[in-house]
Order: structure tokens, then sequence, then C-alpha cells
């Protein structure tokens, strides 16, 4: 997606470690013109699937997905990083996140993923997958059908997103980012 191409040339920082910053956009100052613009393309490219959820997990894949939900006009469910203890009733699973190097529980109350549902998971950045992977582990313990993971920017240099193409699973990214050598971005074409 060329605005957003645009964009992380424009405003992303690129730090040691293979570690995009698009925080001046995307995850902690948020542009809502263009999360509108990558919402609607996630659509487009998600069109031919039935979709009755929206899926990710808190919190910085809340704002592209209340966008996709929003568009598609389907709730959105975030899974909790942490159990909140008005929840009793839920799915688990585990989740190794790369930017905060610790692994947590991921949790979502079983009254808003139900067996049968069509379930997209929508999300920032694919860099190991790890995120999918625990989304992926609670759509199953909910006999929901994951229809597709979309996600505004994908890392081909880190594992993620040729795992799960591998195992059959249908990945959407709208920037892939080829590699952050010498902390340049290069886009895959």
């Amino acid at each position: 997606m060329k605005a957003l191409k645009e964009r992380i040339l424009k405003e992303g920082r690129c730090l040691p470690g293979g570690i995009l910053k698009v925080d001046s956009f995307i995850n902690h100052q948020m542009d809502p013109v263009l999360m509108e613009e990558m919402a609607e393309e996630l659509v487009r490219r998600f069109s031919d699937v039935r979709v009755d959820k929206v899926l990710t997990v808190e919190a910085s894949g809340i704002a592209p997905a209340i966008m996709v939900g929003y568009l598609l006009r389907k709730p959105v469910v975030f899974a909790k990083k942490a159990k909140p203890s008005t929840m009793s009733d839920f799915y688990t699973a585990k989740v190794f996140s790369f930017t905060k190097n610790r692994e947590y529980d991921i949790c979502l109350s079983r009254n808003y993923l139900s067996e049968g549902d069509n379930v997209l998971f929508i999300d920032d950045f694919l860099a190991n997958g790890n995120a999918a992977v625990g989304v992926i582990d609670l759509v199953s313990q909910a006999g929901a059908d994951l229809v597709g993971l979309g996600f505004l920017i994908e890392k081909d240099f880190q594992p993620g997103g040729a795992m799960l193409r591998s195992e059959g699973y249908r990945v959407e990214s709208l920037a892939i980012i080829e590699s952050l050598e010498d902390c340049q971005v290069k886009f895959k074409e």
C-alpha cells in the first residue's frame, strides 16, 4: 500500500536489532485518516470471505481492528494480556513478545468467541508470528474458523509470515519489509 510505505519512509525510525518504530502514526500517536485507508484496503483484500468477528490482541492491534470492524459492521474483540478479576470463563494461550522480550498469557472471554464464528485477525505488525500463533490457539479452542490474518506491516526477514503461510493460513500484509539492514527500510517488491 503506497500511502503506508511512504509514511514509513518519511516518519518510521529504525533501531538496531530489526526494530521499526512507527509510533508517530500507528501505535502510539495515530493518524485516523491513514488508519481508515489501511482498514479499507484490508476489507477489500478480505472481501471474498465471510467475517463474523474481528479479533486482535491489545494494545497496538486495537485501532486497526476497530476500523476494520467498523467498515465491516462486525464486532471487534481483543485478547487481553492480563486476566481481569471480573473474567471467570475464558480461553487462554501463551505468547512471547519480541518487543518486550517476555512471555505472557493472553485471554479472551468465552462469551465473545463461539463455535462457528468466522474470525478475521488484524494486527499492526507481523514479525515472528507469536501473537498470531496465540490467536490461532484461542480460535481453535473456541471451535471458530480463522478466515484470515491481516497486518499493517510485515517484517519478511523474520519467520512469522513464511511460517503462517506454510501452515496454510491466508496472510495479507499492507507493507512488507524485506530488510532493515544498516537502518535502511527496503520493501519487498
